[in-house]
């Protein structure tokens, strides 16, 4: 295989995840400049969880590629610093994996700034050495670096970022990640992780053990009610973004808290027992959502 059939390959492997997110990366009605901007932001936030999670693509291709031997390609902090050095070289120089140099362009013309970059790395970095959060606060510290920049990058993709616009997509972003880690509440086991607050855990009387059941008792299940309906707020305080911008960009935003709300109901039908697999909305509820986020219904 040629160098630009890997870098190919490496590419196509993280986007085509994008057919599989929750939440649509940069659907259709969108402009193409926009919508090739959001994809190349999408493939470094995929990655970056991919380092992290140890989801790569078997060969360790990307390892070689960020310049890491094979004897250390399995050591994800390694990898994630590695990964950091190629993303300055976006700013500086020029990077050597493929979807960092698809970047290049999109952070060029878009002048985007590093901070929501390094805090997606840091955030997978925390994820390598912090594995229980015992507050809620705790949570919402990480969901500051795993989720928020996200929707920051949306919004400077899009040349729509103002403070407050700002503040209510961290609302919004904070929201879909508590409401992922709800669903995913079994595969984070799988990786020893637990990302309900040790605090709400006692509180709703729920030991590591229960999680790891079949199907949740009732105390899981409040506690797993509990965190939706903070999800929930979340997104509601969050939603008057949707209000503040106009065409196809208003449609995408609704689309964020309409998926967001879509899961939670999905939860809720589930009677809140999260840990058979991931609840799932379906796509007639997603579009209910979508009609009532751009009312301004709740």
């Amino acid at each position: 295989m040629t160098g630009s059939d890997t870098a190919h390959g490496l590419e196509r492997a993280t986007l085509d995840k994008a057919a599989s997110e929750n939440f649509p990366v940069a659907p259709f009605f969108l402009p193409r400049a926009w919508r090739d901007d959001l994809m190349a932001v999408y493939g470094f936030a995929r990655l970056v969880d991919d380092i992290g999670d140890g989801d790569l693509a078997p060969g360790g291709a990307d390892a070689r590629v960020l310049g890491v031997s094979a004897t250390d390609a399995e050591d994800r902090l390694l990898l994630l610093d590695a990964f950091e050095e190629d993303l300055r070289r976006v700013f500086d120089g020029t990077p050597r994996h493929p979807l960092l140099r698809r970047l290049q362009p999109t952070v060029r013309h878009r002048g985007l700034t590093p901070e929501p970059f390094l805090g997606l790395i840091a955030a997978n970095r925390q994820d390598q050495l912090v594995a229980r959060y015992e507050t809620y606060d705790d949570l919402l510290a990480y969901c500051e670096l795993s989720a928020n920049p996200v929707g920051r990058l949306v919004l400077a993709v899009t040349g729509t970022s103002t403070p407050e616009r700002v503040r209510l997509s961290d609302a919004i972003c904070t929201a879909l990640q508590i409401v992922e880690h709800l669903q995913d509440v079994a595969e984070d086991l799988g990786r020893d992780r637990i990302y309900l607050p040790a605090a709400d855990m006692k509180r709703f009387h729920v030991q590591e053990t229960d999680l790891s059941r079949k199907t949740a008792g009732a105390s899981a299940r409040a506690l797993v009610a509990y965190e939706a309906q903070r999800a929930r707020d979340l997104l509601n305080e969050g939603a008057p973004l949707v209000g503040s911008v106009h065409g196809r960009l208003k449609l995408l935003l609704a689309g964020f808290v309409a998926g967001g709300r879509a899961a939670i109901r999905a939860i809720a039908a589930a009677e809140y027992d999260v840990l058979p697999g991931p609840p799932k909305p379906g796509k007639v509820q997603l579009l209910r959502e979508v009609g009532v986020t751009l009312r301004g219904e709740r």
